[in-house]
C-alpha cells in the first residue's frame, strides 16, 4: 500500500467531509463535483502512474494529481460512497480506480491493459455502462486524429523505457485507437451547448497535433462545474507552467480560447 496509495491522510479527510456533507445522496455527477471541489488546491504532479519498473497497478495519489488522474480519483471516490460506509477505504478506493481505468475493468498487471488515451477511455467506459459519451448528441463531429504521443514520446515512461519489448504492442494499440471516429464539438459551438452540461461532466480537451493542424489527439481533460450564478466552469489539474495544481478555472467556453491549439471538447457524462 505504500507504492500504490499515497496520501491516506488526505484520503481520510475526504471520508470525514463526505459523511459531514451527506456526499452520497447526491446524484453521482455532482457527488463527483463536489470531491473535485474539496481538492482544489492539491499540487500538480505528473507521472505518478509510473509506480514500478515492470508490474502494473491501480494506484491513488492525493498529494500530487495530473489532468487524468485528477478527475477519474474524484469520480472513483464518488463511486466509492455507494458502498456501506465500512467499505470507504483505500483498498476499496483502488478497486473503482481498476474499474475505471483499466480495459475491461480489469488490472493484468500487464502496462497496456491500462487505457492510456482519453478517446479509448471513453470508448472502454461508455461501452461497459460506466458513462454517456454525449458529444455527437451535443453537436460533435467527425474529425481526423491520432494517438501516437507516447510511441514518440516512449523515453518519459518509465515502463517503456524498462520494457522496450512494449514497444510494437503500444504503436498496434495506438493504431486500433486512431481507426475509429473522434468526435468533437468545436469550440465556437460550445457556448451554445453550456445550458446542458452539469457538474460532474467529464470534459476532454481535443487539440490540434503539433506536427499536422489538421490532425486532433485529445491533450487536456478535466470536470464542468456549474457555479451559483449558472456559469459552468472548468475544473482541472493545471499544469506547473499555469496554475500548478487543481483550480476552478475560468468559464469553459472562454477556456477553449486561452490556447489557439485547442479546437473543441468531447463530453461524458457518468452513470454510475
Amino acid at each position: 500500500m505504500r507504492t500504490v496509495f499515497k496520501g491516506q491522510d488526505r484520503f481520510q479527510q475526504l471520508v470525514v467531509r463526505a459523511k459531514a456533507e451527506n456526499w452520497k445522496a447526491l446524484p453521482i455527477g455532482q457527488r463527483t463535483a463536489a470531491v473535485g471541489q474539496a481538492m482544489v488546491g492539491t499540487p500538480y504532479r505528473s507521472f505518478t502512474l509510473e509506480i514500478d519498473n515492470r508490474v502494473e497497478s491501480p494506484s491513488v495519489n492525493f498529494t500530487g494529481l495530473d489532468c487524468w488522474t485528477f478527475f477519474e480519483t474524484a469520480l472513483a471516490f464518488a463511486r466509492m460512497l455507494d458502498e456501506p460506509e465500512t467499505n470507504w477505504t483505500p483498498a476499496q478506493l483502488l478497486r473503482y480506480i481498476e474499474i475505471d481505468r483499466y480495459r475491461h475493468a480489469e488490472c493484468t498487471g500487464d502496462y497496456l491493459s491500462r487505457l492510456h488515451y482519453l478517446e479509448d477511455w471513453l470508448y472502454d467506459n461508455d461501452r461497459r455502462g460506466l458513462v454517456s459519451d454525449l458529444t455527437r448528441s451535443l453537436g460533435g463531429v467527425s474529425v481526423p486524429h491520432s494517438a501516437r504521443e507516447m510511441t514518440n514520446g516512449w523515453r518519459h515512461y518509465r515502463y517503456l523505457v524498462h520494457n522496450r519489448g512494449l514497444l510494437r504492442p503500444l504503436a498496434e494499440m495506438e493504431a486500433e485507437v486512431s481507426s475509429r471516429s473522434l468526435y468533437e464539438i468545436p469550440k465556437g459551438r460550445v457556448a451554445a451547448i453550456e445550458s446542458r452540461l452539469r457538474s460532474g461532466d467529464i470534459i476532454g480537451i481535443v487539440s490540434r497535433d503539433g506536427r499536422h493542424t489538421s490532425v486532433r489527439a485529445t491533450s487536456h481533460v478535466g470536470l464542468a462545474l456549474r457555479t451559483a450564478d449558472g456559469t459552468i466552469h472548468f475544473m482541472h489539474a493545471s499544469a506547473p507552467h499555469n496554475y500548478g495544481r487543481v483550480v476552478i478555472d475560468t468559464r469553459l467556453s472562454n477556456y477553449l480560447y486561452r490556447y489557439s491549439s485547442d479546437t473543441g471538447i468531447l463530453v461524458a457524462r457518468p452513470l454510475r
